[in-house]
C-alpha cells in the first residue's frame, strides 16, 4: 500500500487559509472554530498550531493572501488609457468591488482591537501599500493629472486612512464615520488628490455602512 504523501508546512498553510476563507465567508469569523478549519483540511489542531499561533493570525494572513491573489494595483498598471489620477480612481472602485475580500475585512474589524494585530497590520500596509501608492502618485504628478508636492507624504498617509475609519480603533457612530470620510476627501482634494467624485462616493457608501454596522456604535 502506498504511503500518503506528507504535506509540507507551506501546503498546510495554504490549505488552512483556503478552508478559513470558505468558512469565514459562509459561517462568519466568530462562528468558525479552529476545529472547524482543521476538520475541513483533514488535520489535527496540533498541526494548526505548528503553522499559526491563533485564529486572529489566520485572519490577518488571509487578508494578505486575498489581496495578492487579486491585487488591484497590478490590474491598474496595465491600463495605458488612463492617466495617474484616473488610475487611482479606478483602483479604488476595483478595490471596493472585491466583495469577498471586503466581507473578510469587515469581519476582521473587531480583532484589530488587539494592539499586536493592529501593529502588524499597520506595518504590513506600510511595507506593501506605501510603495505601490507612491508609484501611482508619482505617475500622476509627472503626467500633470495630480498637482501636489506631497507624493511621499500621501503614499504614507493613504494606507493609514482605513485604520482611522475603523470603529474598533477609533470608536465612532455611523454618522461620525461618514463625517470622517467627507473630511478625508476634502483634505485629499486640498493636497492635490481630488478623488471624491460621485462614482467614488457611491461605491464607498456601502463599505461605510458595513464598517459602521460592525461596530460603529462603540463609544
Amino acid at each position: 500500500m502506498a504511503r500518503p504523501v506528507k504535506k509540507t508546512p507551506e501546503q498546510w498553510k495554504k490549505e488552512i487559509l483556503n478552508a478559513a476563507q470558505t468558512l469565514f465567508l459562509s459561517k462568519g469569523y466568530e462562528e468558525t472554530s479552529i476545529s472547524d478549519i482543521m476538520d475541513m483540511v483533514g488535520g489535527a489542531k496540533g498541526m494548526f498550531y505548528r503553522i499559526f499561533q491563533s485564529k486572529e493570525e489566520v485572519m490577518h494572513a488571509l487578508g494578505d493572501q486575498m489581496f495578492f491573489e487579486n491585487n488591484p494595483f497590478e490590474a491598474i498598471k496595465k491600463r495605458t488609457d488612463l492617466n495617474g489620477l484616473e488610475k487611482i480612481k479606478e483602483l479604488l472602485v476595483l478595490n471596493q468591488s472585491d466583495a469577498e475580500r471586503n466581507q473578510i475585512n469587515v469581519q476582521a474589524i473587531p480583532i484589530l482591537k488587539d494592539p499586536h494585530i493592529l501593529a502588524a497590520a499597520v506595518e504590513a500596509n506600510k511595507k506593501v501599500l506605501t510603495p505601490l501608492w507612491f508609484e501611482l502618485l508619482e505617475e500622476g504628478r509627472k503626467d500633470g493629472s495630480i498637482k501636489t508636492e506631497y507624493t511621499k507624504e500621501l503614499s504614507e498617509l493613504l494606507p493609514l486612512i482605513n485604520f482611522w475609519l475603523l470603529p474598533s480603533v477609533y470608536p465612532a457612530t455611523a454618522e461620525e464615520i461618514h463625517h470622517k470620510y467627507c473630511f478625508i476627501m476634502e483634505v485629499l482634494s486640498n493636497l492635490g488628490l481630488p478623488i471624491g467624485d460621485n462614482e467614488m462616493k457611491a461605491s464607498t457608501e456601502k463599505v461605510l455602512v458595513d464598517i459602521a454596522a460592525k461596530g460603529g456604535s462603540q463609544q
